[in-house]
């Protein structure tokens, strides 16, 4: 009987470490049916509604940065833009019998088409504004050739 305070006192020290499940770092919601599992991809169906499951992604990623939310008109789409190993949570709205869950692992061909499109995107913004400076330089050019035809007819 005298140990029993005393288990009670270190039960009390030493946190619980929390049994949730989570899928590459993400978090995965308990109340949920695996479809499909494999080394990049967690395809699940759970009872709960999407506001629910939306609601338990909001709580767990309250104080994380660099992950969006995103409200599409079928779904929700969480996107971590950090380090993370995953890259996307989507939660289906459609569903009447409890949502979808899809959570997808990053990929290189994710990151790597980002970034050639920043590239090119890049090189696109820097051709517009060369060719404005083309038609302005060549504006002013023949303003400039007139006004200095004016003064030496004149």
């Amino acid at each position: 009987m005298k140990k029993l305070p005393l288990l009670f006192l270190l039960l009390l020290m030493f946190p619980v470490t929390s049994t949730a499940e989570d899928f590459l770092g993400a978090p995965v919601i308990s109340q949920g049916k695996e479809n499909l599992r494999t080394d990049a991809r967690l395809e699940m169906k759970s009872s709960l509604s999407h506001d629910e499951v939306l609601l338990f992604y909001r709580k767990q990623f309250k104080d994380v940065p660099n992950i969006k939310f995103r409200d599409w008109k079928d779904s929700t789409y969480i996107e971590d833009d950090g380090a993370a190993p995953w890259h996307s949570i989507t939660i289906s709205k459609d569903e009447k019998d409890g949502a979808t869950i899809v959570i997808i692992k990053d990929n290189w061909t994710w990151i790597i088409g980002t970034l050639i499109l920043r590239y090119i995107g890049v090189f696109a913004v820097l051709m517009i504004v060369f060719l404005g400076m083309v038609v302005s330089g060549k504006i002013i050019s023949a303003s400039v050739r007139r006004m200095d035809e004016k003064k030496a007819a004149g």
